[in-house]
């Protein structure tokens, strides 16, 4: 870094069930093409080995609040990006204790999307028959869940979403929601409803293939140069609109 130069910290933060490899594509692209801090924080009981039932919602606002209070004394500028829940963790952050920058991948607002969700498994089902599992990307994403999440993880994300929720009209900086119109978990609806209830004007991109893992699917490289190009630029005027990357 230039002597004098602003020092710039993002904090990224993972979904329910996830851990850090969810936005691994993003984390190796800002390690790759800028010098910042870099903080992933990984949930209690989150990660590749899932032991989710000793720990409760206000562990995971611990642990995430304890990271930005961490980096933010060791920055000038923060930006701070979450995935699903973590997009609600994140926006919970940036209105209770501000932010430069808030970027909100696939963030579950509202959540389980059963339609799509449906056309999933359904999709599961046929690869099955044809031999395809391995290659299907709810399956590679997935399976490793498989008989961990207890009801308690469940109830504990359904608290989390609710105490996070009511910091959305606090948010004042600049904020980028990427979404996809595919999402199994979300409904894409979603994000007219966080349009509403930050007060601020918001950015908005949609995918028209993407599911929920918006930073690993097919997509992945524009959805990593949304967000670089987004964190690298001063604000800009709100635009929404719809990115079909096929």
């Amino acid at each position: 870094m230039k002597e004098g130069q602003e020092m710039i910290g993002v904090l990224l933060i993972h979904g329910f069930t996830g851990g850090p490899h969810e936005l691994a594509p993003l984390i190796e692209r800002l390690k790759e093409t800028t010098d910042w801090l870099i903080e992933v924080p990984t949930l209690p009981g989150h990660g590749l080995d899932l032991d989710l039932l000793p720990y409760t919602h206000e562990e995971w606002i611990k642990t995430v609040e304890t990271a930005y209070q961490k980096l933010n004394q060791e920055v000038d500028r923060l930006y701070i990006v979450g995935f699903s829940m973590g997009g609600m963790l994140a926006g919970y952050l940036a209105g209770k204790y501000g932010a430069d920058k808030l970027v909100m991948l696939s963030p579950s607002r509202k959540y389980l999307n059963l339609i799509k969700l449906t056309k999933e498994v359904t999709q599961l089902v046929k690869d099955r028959v044809v031999g395809e599992l391995e290659e299907n990307f709810t399956y590679k994403h997935y399976h490793h869940k498989q008989g961990k999440i207890p009801l308690k993880a469940y109830l504990e994300f359904v608290k989390c979403v609710k105490v996070t929720e009511p910091y959305l009209k606090e948010i004042k900086n600049p904020t980028l929601v990427l979404q996809g119109m595919e999402d199994g978990l979300v409904p894409y609806q979603t994000t007219h409803a966080l349009d509403k209830e930050i007060p601020i004007d918001i950015d908005v991109i949609y995918y028209l293939d993407s599911k929920h893992m918006i930073c690993l699917g097919d997509d992945q490289e524009v959805v990593v140069g949304s967000v670089l190009d987004y964190l690298l630029k001063a604000p800009h005027e709100r635009k929404e609109k719809e990115a079909n990357t096929t």
